[in-house]
Order: structure tokens, then sequence, then C-alpha cells
């Protein structure tokens, strides 16, 4: 998963020294794949158009142009107006919040929980498919401590 853990990693000279042993820690880890790209959502990408809405503008005067009107009409599956400007245009004007016409990629993510810290580690990685997941292990992991430190 993470060079964090190889045997001779590099010591980062910034690091404050921990003043529990490694068993007494938990690291979370998020990490990306190096050259790997999968398709990813609009929502997930941030995508402008997904968010704020957008215009298409078709000229149908053109073979392309009829086509791709043809498509949006009847097979593109998305909420528009449609109207018209002079000179053979059609402005389709789609709703936010549904995917756009872009294909997106981005790098996936690998959520990552080990047991230990920077000097030793416990036990395999243990990894999570969802953010959320991640996210809700480390609250109960804080909330753990925190009622650990409030028994003394």
């Amino acid at each position: 998963m993470s060079d964090l853990f190889a045997p001779g990693a590099p010591v980062d000279p910034f690091r404050v020294d921990p003043k529990m042993p490694p068993g007494a820690y938990r690291t979370y880890l998020v990490e990306s794949p190096r050259d790997t790209l999968v398709r990813a959502a609009c929502e997930q990408v941030g995508c402008q158009a997904w968010r704020n809405g957008w215009r298409s503008l078709i000229d149908e005067s053109t073979d392309l142009g009829r086509a791709q009107a043809d498509y949006i009409r009847t097979r593109s599956r998305r909420t528009f107006r449609e109207g018209k400007t002079g000179d053979s245009l059609t402005v389709f004007t789609f709703e936010s919040g549904q995917r756009c016409f872009a294909n997106h990629e981005t790098r996936p993510e690998v959520y990552g929980v080990v047991n230990g810290d920077h000097r030793q580690t416990y036990g395999t990685v243990r990894t999570h498919t969802r953010a959320s997941d991640w996210v809700e292990d480390f609250g109960e992991h804080q909330q753990a401590l925190t009622e650990q430190i409030e028994r003394g």
C-alpha cells in the first residue's frame, strides 16, 4: 500500500517524536495508485456542467448537427429545454444535476487503516472501498480515544 511503512523508509526530519509506543497508534492513509485512471461520474470530479447546467448550440444545417440534435432529443435521456436562434441554430439548455456529455476520468483512491505508526505496524492494512466508511472508522476511533482520555 504505502512506502511509508517500508523497511528503511526515509525518516521525516519534521516529524514530532511520538510519546507512546507504535501499538498505541492507528494510521489512516489515502493513496492513489500510480498511472491508473478510472471512469468517473460528473459529481465525483466536480464537473461545472453537472453543477450549473449547460447549453449546447447545435447547427442543424449540417449532417453532424442534425445527428447531434436527434441524439439529444431521442436518446440522450437528459432533461433540457429547446430554443431556436436564427441561421438554423438550436440551443439545448440542460438542467444542473445530470450527467454531461463528457467522459470524465479520475485516479482511484484507496482508503487504508493500519495499526501502528511510521516506526512499526501490526497486522495487515485494512482498506475501505468508500471514503464515507473510512471517515466513519476515523470518527469512531477518535471518539474511543476521547472516552479513554475522559476515563483517565
